[in-house]
């Protein structure tokens, strides 16, 4: 890699990845080529990726990572391409972790390469799969947010954090906040880098596990108070972020 160039990783003779800022390297690109191109996002700023299907090394400004395929192999994965020639989506937390995985992997040398290579198939198929199935919201105009839009978004924050033990939804959130559901989605995801829903879901876990330490209510008593509404679903939920179900949670700290 000569300096200023981005990184070039050769996942495949039908696929490769550019990473970091300054040009384009020259590379023997795949035939018919169709592109991806991330932004992590950050303060202020959207995590995104933007479908290119002509792409020309001129679009990827501003896009720090790029997948770029055979359009080929994306018609035998998925069976069609996404829509349009050029267009952006906000992207979910998941597909945000996996575009950073690749960027700060900071294996050794022999395991980095095979780990790059698995993550930017991963990151391929999951972002392909979500745009297939209109599980991303689109990017509208520069993707940023007025200073009226923010305010409505932060109060509907404010109520999900004060009052998060309530049947909150999305409907109740919108009418609460004064945003139709749309903007209200995409731009919450804008400015705290995770859906509606996960942020709900990690106040009402972090009031469960509070709950488990601090009292001796059974435990489908504090997960009731905290939002769900049978036993099976919070011990998943407790169990998917806390890496225990909440019955060992609570002896655990206590033996402790």
């Amino acid at each position: 890699m000569k300096a200023g160039e981005r990184e070039w990783i050769q996942v495949s003779h039908e696929m490769g990845a550019l990473l970091g800022g300054g040009t384009v390297p020259q590379k023997a690109w795949p035939a018919d080529p169709v592109a991806l191109g991330f932004r992590y996002g950050g303060v202020g700023a959207p995590a995104t990726v933007h479908w290119h299907a002509a792409p020309r090394p001129s679009d990827f400004e501003g896009e720090p990572l790029v997948l770029i395929v055979a359009a080929d192999a994306v018609r035998r994965l998925f069976g069609t391409l996404p829509a349009g020639i050029s267009s952006g989506f906000h992207i979910t937390r998941e597909l945000r972790e996996i575009a950073l995985a690749i960027r700060d992997c900071a294996l050794p040398e022999a395991a980095r390469e095979p780990y790059r290579l698995a993550k930017s198939i991963e990151l391929l198929c999951d972002t392909l799969r979500l745009i297939g199935a209109d599980a991303l919201v689109p990017v509208l105009g520069d993707g940023l947010l007025s200073q009226e839009d923010s305010r409505r978004i932060l109060a509907a924050r404010a109520m999900i954090d004060e009052r998060w033990a309530e049947k909150l939804t999305l409907d109740k959130l919108s009418r609460a906040c004064g945003l139709n559901r749309a903007k209200l989605t995409r731009g919450f995801r804008e400015m705290f880098d995770c859906s509606i829903a996960d942020a709900l879901a990690e106040k009402r876990l972090e009031g469960a596990r509070s709950l488990l330490l601090s009292t001796d209510l059974p435990i489908a008593s504090i997960g009731y108070r905290c939002g769900y509404l049978n036993n099976a679903s919070f011990t998943r939920a407790f169990t998917r972020r806390f890496g225990t179900a909440p019955t060992q949670y609570r002896a655990g700290r206590l033996a402790a």
